[in-house]
């Protein structure tokens, strides 16, 4: 009976975290619907439009054809069918918090062999009837993708949360398993994985911060071409609030633009376009108000940012000697262990730049036709620029070496003498 519990509450989770995340798109469409239209009886038309937002803020590519409306709407022919495939990353944000809060509950449950297929399988059911139900002859999604891509998205955040509650607290299966034979590793390397997990988290959590700090100085700078540019769209009350909630749901793509750009290689907003700290090179830019926040040139001091990176490294470098260095820094004969502190700086570069590379190639795709079928930032240069950036920064701090303690003869002829002093 409580396998089934814990199932079904999975399964609940699961639900939930579909739900949430469609109604977060069906309400504000209702909304304006009503406000433009006086029409509240929709769903036709609402239905489809916000499962393919949905669908395309969890990573889904959609192919907007409408080329048979090309001439009524007064779109040129060759701009009438293109693919989107940029994803508004708040969704799959979203999704991915509700799993791992799922995942904890599992391994705290007892079942989480139960529990996180049966969440993940939910979710897939979920996807599989948005998917037949939401035919669209303009937005178009492949039925593969729009079933198995929402579905990996919950899936990584629910056994991310799984994993990370079973290696703190012990989970009574696989995870524990594991654990037993890192410990059996012996005390110079049983701390290894911990802390290559927890430099990883620091350098890729702060390049998200700093992305967060970059933006808001942006934000600052180029608040009056952001109004400019808002004013130009001539929008009444509901267009411009439905115009900020979209910008709102791209805002952790733009952060993920901006660690491509803290990292040094930067991003792309459209076929021959770089945005780096190097410089700037733009054409056309789109009159999305939120993009008038771009730098329009480059400057030498720019390239200063890529020691956030370094010193990101440094930090999760200094954090992970500390907890080293307060157990197994030496041997019995009282030698420096390098190898463990060598893998623990590489493991951090290696994972730090994996997790940049996902973090861009999520942000990066198509947003339009033409030129702008190439947004966002190349996985490869900023897993290659991150991972040596954290590579530099841990180097120092945990290879550098650490203060020789007393040989344990030493204390005890030290000891020896005190006795004899007071004798």
């Amino acid at each position: 009976m409580q396998r089934v519990l814990v199932a079904a509450l999975a399964a609940v989770d699961a639900l939930v975290a579909a739900a949430a995340g469609l109604v977060a798109v069906l309400a504000p469409f209702t909304i304006v619907w009503i406000a433009v239209f006086g029409d509240t009886n929709a769903w036709g038309a609402l239905w489809p439009a916000t499962t393919r937002v949905w669908q395309l803020g969890h990573l889904v590519p959609v192919r907007i054809d409408a080329t048979d409306h090309a001439a009524t709407l007064g779109i040129p022919d060759a701009g009438s069918a293109f693919w989107l495939s940029v994803a508004p990353l708040l969704f799959a944000a979203f999704t991915l918090f509700f799993a791992a809060r799922s995942g904890r509950r599992a391994v705290q449950s007892g079942a989480p062999l139960i529990a996180v297929p049966t969440g993940i399988v939910v979710f897939a059911l979920v996807a599989t009837g948005v998917q037949l139900t939401s035919d669209n002859p303009v937005a178009i999604t492949a039925a593969w993708q729009a079933i198995l891509l929402p579905s990996a998205v919950y899936a990584v955040g629910a056994v991310a949360g799984a994993i990370k509650a079973g290696w703190n607290d012990g989970d009574g299966g696989v995870i524990d398993r594991i654990q037993d034979v890192v410990d059996s590793w012996g005390p110079a390397w049983r701390d290894v994985p911990t802390l290559i997990a927890r430099g990883t988290s620091v350098v890729i959590v702060g390049l998200v911060c700093a992305s967060a700090v970059l933006f808001t100085i942006l934000v600052a700078l180029g608040g009056g071409e952001v109004v400019t540019l808002f004013e130009r769209t001539h929008a009444d009350v509901v267009g411009a609030t439905t115009l900020t909630l979209a910008q709102l749901a791209y805002l952790p793509t733009m952060l993920g633009w901006g660690v491509s750009w803290i990292a040094g290689p930067g991003f792309a907003l459209g076929t021959d376009t770089a945005i780096s700290p190097s410089g700037t090179s733009l054409g056309v830019v789109p009159g999305i108000p939120v993009l008038g926040i771009l730098p329009e040139g480059g400057s030498g001091w720019f390239l200063l940012v890529a020691l956030v990176p370094v010193a990101l490294g440094a930090l999760a470098g200094w954090i992970a000697r500390r907890s080293y260095a307060e157990d197994w820094s030496y041997d019995g004969e009282g030698h420096e262990h390098y190898g463990p502190r060598v893998a623990i700086a590489v493991g951090i570069a290696v994972f730090s730049g994996a997790v940049a590379a996902l973090i861009a190639a999520v942000s990066a795709g198509s947003m339009g036709p033409g030129r702008l079928a190439d947004v966002g930032a190349d996985a490869g240069p900023v897993a290659l620029a991150v991972g040596l950036e954290a590579l530099l920064g841990a180097a120092i701090l945990l290879l550098t070496p650490m203060r020789r303690p007393l040989a344990w003869a030493d204390v005890a002829e030290d000891d020896s003498n005190e006795v004899a002093a007071g004798t």
